[in-house]
């Protein structure tokens, strides 16, 4: 079945669900009426659809490579790539003084998702322009903004985040790259890094890097880097790419899957550079690429999810094997209770996804509209739940769809496979999923736990008024809750870390579960009379809302039972 953008969902979600009207009752953001909103995502869907679905397979049969020294694209990405720059879709939350549209991080959110559902290997290009798009936004000088942005965010020019080195994966204060003061206002940047997705194409004009290194006299650790930002070609006196600079692409990754997306190691050589923020203050400056790039990821998992599901579903509808064991038949492996199991699975697990990316969403368009506090702790609390749940999701579901196919599902021809493929390296790229989880419980954690105190009262409160018209699954959204905040009020209080690490990934899965269980709660609500929502919340609160009651033991048990073993008993 052809790739279908699920915007009636997006539709109902804003609607009934996440509470947008907040976002689109304030001043910053009032013209994204109902009307409007329906039109963009409708649009979005279109070209989904139309244009980047059928690259899907195209990404994983004809990947990207290397020829003389340059990268070549798969077949199709060129147009791919043209249609979502014309479309303005590179710019959808990006500033309008230089060119973006100015539209609610919500929407954005919405339609990375539908992007990533119809070719995950080239959506991946424009969510890493977002991401340096809002780095240079927040942290550039003026000349950097007026020469660099009107670029990025026509889609003109790319953008690349540059992390990682052989040695310096998640400990990014390792790294080796370091940078020279040319003393004209350049730096001379040198070192190499991995893994950099999107590290170069064949169609866009430039390719413009963000790359850690750290100066002379920066301290060691995080602290002492800085930031850089490095173009392939550097931009002559009118603006436009000029001579090439001191770098290049020195190989391709091959890897399990993304085969469209070209992942390089890049080669710094005195590249010339502009320092971007303040000397050695360069994670600030990376991490608001970075929390921009969690949402995207969590999205593209969910995406990945949403492209499976639809995938699996089209297969057991056709597929015909064994006696029905219902009266009701539709004569295919529909009939079957374990595959029922996994379709419920696979659609309760995605909405409850959606549902936590687009309010992650919400809180940070409320935060930056508002400037209210607490609605950038909700933001800041939300972003790694989404991240590794979406992502956590993403992969669960690929996997299930792979199994509803039986062993069709095994073979490559059959493009479900695939899914599973690609969507694996999300749960490791962005900062790998146990970092979520140590980043929720640790960082996101330091006010005592007050952010999801209060994210855990409203639950508490609407899920009590539920309990009139739901009463079942109300009180049971409400057991999770209070259960959630005895683990909350007990990982706040440890004082040793470690213990928080070492239940760190149960705790943010089973906040996951508790949070999905409240939307889809809401959605029951939302029907006057049971219908096919409140069948969906019913399966989600009844089968798979009680993981959460294991998992926050599992929290509470602190690191003693992991370090038990001496490391020659791990052999």
């Amino acid at each position: 079945m052809p790739y279908q953008a699920p915007i009636d969902e997006y539709k109902f979600l804003l609607d009934h669900v996440v509470g947008f009207d907040q976002v689109s009752n304030t001043s910053r953001f009032n013209e994204s009426t109902q009307d409007m909103v329906e039109a963009i995502l409708a649009e979005a869907g279109r070209m989904c659809q139309d244009v980047l679905a059928p690259l899907q397979r195209v990404g994983d049969t004809d990947p990207a490579r290397m020829e003389n020294g340059k990268v070549r694209t798969s077949a199709g990405f060129d147009e791919g790539y043209k249609a979502i720059a014309e479309g303005g879709w590179v710019s959808m939350s990006a500033s309008p003084e230089y060119g973006g549209m100015g539209l609610p991080m919500t929407i954005t959110t919405a339609v990375n998702e539908m992007m990533a559902g119809a070719c995950l290997s080239l959506q991946l290009n424009p969510l890493m322009t977002q991401g340096q798009i809002e780095a240079l936004e927040h942290h550039a000088s003026d000349a950097i903004k007026s020469l660099y942005l009107p670029k990025l965010i026509s889609g003109e020019w790319c953008g690349t985040m540059n992390l990682t080195e052989p040695q310096a994966g998640s400990d990014v204060g390792a790294l080796s790259a370091k940078a020279e003061d040319n003393g004209d206002g350049t730096y001379a940047v040198s070192g190499q890094k991995i893994y950099i997705s999107w590290g170069d194409n064949d169609f866009s004009e430039n390719v413009c890097h963000l790359v850690l290194a750290r100066l002379p006299g920066g301290a060691g650790g995080t602290k002492g880097i800085s930031l850089f930002l490095v173009p392939k070609l550097i931009p002559d006196s009118d603006g436009n790419p000029g001579v090439a600079n001191a770098l290049k692409v020195v190989s391709l990754e091959h890897k399990m899957g993304l085969h469209g997306s070209p992942t390089a190691v890049m080669q710094y050589d005195g590249a010339t550079g502009w320092l971007i923020g303040a000397p050695h203050d360069g994670m600030r400056a990376m991490f608001t690429m970075m929390n921009n790039a969690r949402l995207g990821v969590g999205g593209q998992g969910i995406g990945a999810a949403e492209g499976a599901y639809q995938h699996a579903l089209s297969y057991a509808r056709e597929r015909k094997q064994g006696r029905s064991p219902i009266a009701d038949t539709s004569g295919t492996i529909l009939d079957h209770a374990d595959v029922r199991r996994m379709l419920l699975t696979m659609k309760a697990d995605i909405f409850a996804a959606r549902a936590i990316a687009l309010a992650n969403a919400v809180a940070i368009d409320l935060s930056s509209a508002t400037a209210d506090p607490a609605w950038q702790a909700r933001a800041a609390l939300l972003t790694p739940i989404t991240k590794a749940f979406g992502t956590d999701v993403g992969i669960a579901v690929a996997e299930m769809g792979v199994q509803v196919h039986g062993g069709m599902g095994f073979i490559e021809e059959t493009g479900a496979a695939q899914y599973s493929r690609d969507v694996r390296v999300t749960a490791i790229y962005e900062g790998t999923n146990g970092i979520q989880a140590m980043d929720l419980v640790g960082r996101k954690m330091l006010d005592g736990g007050e952010a999801a105190f209060v994210l855990l009262d409203q639950f508490a409160s609407e899920s009590e008024s539920a309990k009139q018209s739901h009463p079942d699954l109300a009180d049971k959204v409400w057991q999770a809750t209070e259960t959630l905040r005895e683990a909350v009020e007990w990982m706040a209080t440890q004082t040793e870390f470690n213990d928080r690490f070492a239940g760190a990934t149960g705790f943010l899965r089973a906040f996951a579960r508790v949070l999905g269980a409240h939307f889809h709660l809401h959605a029951a609500m939302s029907e006057p009379e049971p219908g096919p929502r409140g069948k969906l919340a019913r399966f989600y609160i009844n089968s798979l809302l009680p993981e959460h009651i294991g998992l926050l033991d599992q929290a509470r048990q602190g690191a003693e039972d992991l370090y038990a073993f001496r490391l020659e008993e791990l052999a």
